[in-house]
């Protein structure tokens, strides 16, 4: 079973290859470049076997923040393993698509 933080280093890295802002759980206040992934940790699946944590399955939330309401971002995040289209949304001028992941 490969450690959480190993994979979601790796689900870092494959947002990177989408856009240069990558953000995970940032605090409050902080300020960020415009367009970005923002992504949390919402919920582990833990799977068992003999007794035992056997695989573990791990969503998150992830959010593209974008001037633009038609982001180049969000057609590649929809092609996602894994991955669902939650929501969309604008606030302080920024369109906002919610998105499930597991990985």
């Amino acid at each position: 079973m490969g450690s959480t933080k190993n994979k979601r280093i790796e689900l870092h890295n494959i947002l990177k290859s989408i856009c240069n802002n990558v953000y995970f759980s940032p605090p409050t206040g902080m300020k960020l470049k415009y367009p970005c992934i923002v992504y949390d940790r919402s919920y582990t699946k833990v799977n068992y076997a003999d007794d035992a944590p056997y695989t573990l399955d791990t969503r998150y939330t992830l959010t593209v923040m974008d001037q633009d309401p038609d982001s180049e971002i969000v057609p590649k995040i929809e092609l996602l393993p894994k991955c669902s289209f939650d929501r969309h949304f604008e606030l302080d001028n920024l369109n906002q698509d919610v998105f499930t992941i597991y990985h």
